[in-house]
């Protein structure tokens, strides 16, 4: 068969995408050292236009020119062996696709290795899951735009749809695609650990399963519209087969991660962007963690959640505002890293084209996006929404909210750092004086680092030592 496309690696997201493909008129080939994945392949391909090989000389045999190549590996080692050992038989012109979550500076590793070859290379973050990679998922692919030009039609074709408009777009040089998405996962954690900080206070509070699935499904037809609030109404409703119990309440505490958060924190550090609320979502997952030892000092401090007897129903729209204010902070860091990162590494990110790609198909799409599209379309040098007249009366609005349910949290014993790193974010960023300047002072005490002043220019240093 004369193949469109290459699959390596027919896992979950690489066996979905590959009848996603194929689904949409063009021939796949697919390939995988796993008989078990490949036999798989072949029984849910039916009679699509796909094929499986047994080897990767077999699959680029197999292949039109120029050759499309994607794989869907485990990021590290795996995606540069699978490079190496496709290399030797390809041609110039060839296109390789790194579908998986590489980290970024690999893929710029990466991209540079390939600039002289001859061969195309694309990173691209893949978003949307298992149901997405099959329907349709939101891609970031980076590299060149040569090189998008050449998978341009393929991509769009299978891509979800947000207004008409495919949620694929060139994101960038390099390795942009990847850190695109990098910082889209960092925005999930962030939305996610306050979701779960809302379920905490609520279900202390006295409120059913069934009544936060009716509170979430009535968010998710408003304001709050999103993937995440309409799959965690979904969840709130799950039987177990086994208890007959609320499958929620089944579930151990304890969160996992693969460490694009983690990746997204350590970025943001090294190019001085604040990011608290991903910091802080990336660490309460590490608690989480614990469980042994947080079940020990449970004991060992008598700790009890207690229950406030605040008005729920009050409560309830507290909560809306603070996630909606929350959202909007994590997409703000979010953003303003990309807008940074693009900057220092000359990605040349466009951040209002990444917001579109963001609409549907991946797991931080919401009705929000709108918005923030809007207000990076109006002001090209906007890097924080903090400052956009879109966003100034909506978060002057929905403060109070979060506030009172962090005074209710606190009250409760019921942890919220996600929430609270919001909060003291933004006022840390609308706050025109800060102690800093005490900071400075003792920097410059012990270290002779000098501080500025408020009346002159330049760089000052005092003998801070009292005379004896």
């Amino acid at each position: 068969m004369d193949a469109h496309f290459g699959m390596i690696g027919l896992g979950t997201m690489g066996r979905n995408l590959v009848l996603n493909i194929a689904d949409h008129g063009f021939k796949v080939c697919g390939y995988d050292r796993s008989e078990e994945q490949t036999l798989r392949m072949k029984e849910e391909a039916g009679d699509r236009p796909v094929i499986t090989v047994s080897s990767s000389a077999d699959l680029i045999k197999n292949l039109r020119t120029p050759r499309i190549i994607m794989f869907l590996v485990p990021a590290g080692k795996i995606v540069d062996a699978v490079i190496d050992e496709l290399i030797p038989n390809l041609e110039k012109g060839d296109i390789l696709i790194d579908g998986g979550n590489s980290h970024f500076i690999d893929t710029d590793r990466r991209y540079a290795a390939l600039q002289n070859s001859g061969i195309h290379f694309i990173g691209m973050g893949v978003s949307g899951g298992e149901e997405g990679a099959r329907f349709g998922p939101s891609m970031m692919p980076g590299g060149n735009e040569e090189s998008y030009k050449l998978v341009q039609d393929i991509f769009e074709s299978i891509a979800a749809k947000a207004d008409g408009e495919p949620c694929v777009a060139f994101m960038g040089n390099s390795a942009a695609g990847h850190y695109v998405k990098m910082v889209h996962n960092g925005i999930e954690y962030a939305v996610m650990q306050m979701i779960s900080e809302v379920y905490g206070l609520l279900r202390n509070e006295g409120v059913s399963n069934a009544e936060l699935h009716q509170l979430f499904d009535t968010w998710n037809k408003g304001e709050l519209q999103s993937f995440l609030i309409e799959i965690t109404a979904d969840i709130f409703k799950q039987k177990d087969p086994e208890t007959g119990n609320d499958l929620i309440d089944m579930i151990l505490d304890k969160a996992k991660q693969k460490g694009t958060g983690l990746w997204t924190s350590q970025s943001a550090l090294e190019l001085n962007v604040p990011l608290p609320t991903i910091d802080t979502s990336v660490s309460m997952r590490y608690l989480s963690a614990l469980k042994e030892e947080r079940t020990q000092f449970a004991r060992l401090y008598n700790h009890q959640n207690k229950k406030t007897g605040v008005d729920v129903e009050a409560l309830k729209k507290d909560c809306r505002d603070a996630l909606h204010f929350g959202f909007m902070m994590a997409y703000a860091q979010g953003l303003e890293l990309l807008s940074v990162a693009s900057s220092i590494y000359k990605y040349d990110i466009p951040i209002p084209t990444a917001i579109k790609v963001w609409r549907a198909g991946c797991i931080i799409r919401s009705l929000m996006l709108n918005d923030l599209y809007k207000a990076f379309s109006e002001d090209a040098t906007l890097k924080n929404v903090i400052a956009s007249p879109v966003f100034v009366p909506l978060l002057k609005e929905k403060r109070p909210g979060l506030v009172n349910f962090l005074k209710t949290a606190m009250d409760a014993g019921i942890p919220s750092l996600a929430f609270s790193a919001v909060l003291n974010y933004f006022d840390a960023y609308v706050q025109e004086r800060l102690p800093a300047n005490l900071v400075q002072a003792q920097r410059d005490y012990f270290g002779a680092h000098t501080y500025e002043r408020i009346d002159k220019e330049g760089a000052f240093h005092t003998d801070w030592t009292p005379a004896t």
